[in-house]
């Protein structure tokens, strides 16, 4: 597997935005929440990934644009996880909701966390 995050892989669609935002479920692992649904989204890999940071909470957009940068290449280092294990195509949202920047080793580490716990989530669902 090559450790991309290609245009393909990223979230962009608005209907698919909006359909996220309506029917969607959440998972949070401070400071970072996840809102994902299943639905099929026409590309070749099995999830599409966007990136937020809420202008709220950070008013600059140099710090805006940092922190989802960190967001990501974390992801993008540890999809791994997910693509091995996800079996329908989902569409997930990843939003900072911390009110102060992270250092990349603990946004890492709660990446993983995050990502483990929605793998988790989605698997036992479809054994339900």
């Amino acid at each position: 597997m090559r450790f991309t995050l290609g245009k393909e892989e990223r979230l962009k669609s608005r209907k698919l935005i909006g359909k996220l935002y309506e029917e969607g479920k959440s998972i949070k692992v401070f400071p970072l929440r996840m809102v994902y649904v299943p639905v099929a989204h026409g590309t070749k890999f099995p999830v599409q990934a966007g990136f937020s940071v809420p202008k709220r909470n950070f008013k600059r957009a140099v710090h805006r644009n940092r922190i989802k940068r960190l967001l990501r290449e974390t992801y993008r280092l540890e999809k791994y996880t997910v693509y091995s294990e996800v079996k329908e195509p989902y569409v997930f949202m990843i939003s900072y909701i911390g009110r102060e920047e992270w250092k990349y080793e603990a946004i890492s580490a709660k990446m993983k966390k995050l990502l483990a716990q929605f793998v988790a989530e989605t698997t036992t669902n479809i054994h339900e």
